[in-house]
């Protein structure tokens, strides 16, 4: 079986495909090349959708999309849906360091953050969306060179160091993306 992963981030497509594929006999994650569709949604829901929806329509295959994003407790919630461009551009950098600076003046045990991720499979046989939510703390300074995003400054709840820290390994069986995908390889497996 192949699922088209709706998205243009290499990065995301290693990560999904080395959770997925071990885990679903005969399952292999192809990359998508189409255009990006505008994600307008409200939610990581409805923004996962419009990306799986899209991917279908194009490939004619069965497609997967996730969208995901860090929520910060004292921000309400933000950056939430709008993680990849919250400094107004896609630099995780720059994202990275505004999301510092606007914590600056919050002392550590302030800075409670989850990692949410939504993801939603598209197929002939219709429509089902799996959430993982890892929750955590944003550390003061950036550090680690593994992962990327928000990695660098997420302290996932039970550790002292970042996500960019962990061994892909460790960080694949433990993050939101992985919970997600693993209920959707559930989902896959036959019953």
């Amino acid at each position: 079986m192949q699922l088209v992963l709706a998205t243009h981030n290499k990065h995301k497509v290693k990560e999904v495909a080395a959770i997925l594929e071990p885990i679903v006999e005969g399952l292999t994650i192809g990359a998508y090349d189409g255009p990006e569709p505008v994600e307008d949604g409200s939610s990581f829901l409805e923004n996962s959708l419009i990306k799986a929806r899209a991917a279908f329509k194009y490939t004619g295959k069965a497609a997967i999309a996730d969208d995901s994003g860090i929520a910060v407790e004292i921000l309400g919630g933000s950056p939430g849906i709008f993680s990849a461009r919250w400094s107004g551009g896609k630099d995780d950098a720059k994202n990275r360091q505004l999301l510092l600076a606007q914590l600056a003046d919050v002392p550590e045990g302030n800075r409670q953050a989850s990692f949410v991720c939504t993801i939603s499979l598209v197929s002939d046989a219709g429509e089902q969306s799996f959430t993982g939510v890892w929750p955590g703390r944003i550390a003061l300074a950036e550090s680690g060179e593994n992962g990327f995003g928000y990695d660098p400054i997420f302290v996932p709840d039970g550790f002292e160091v970042s996500a960019a820290q962990l061994e892909p390994m460790v960080k694949n069986a433990l993050s939101h993306r992985s919970m997600a995908l693993s209920q959707l390889a559930s989902c896959l497996r036959p019953q």
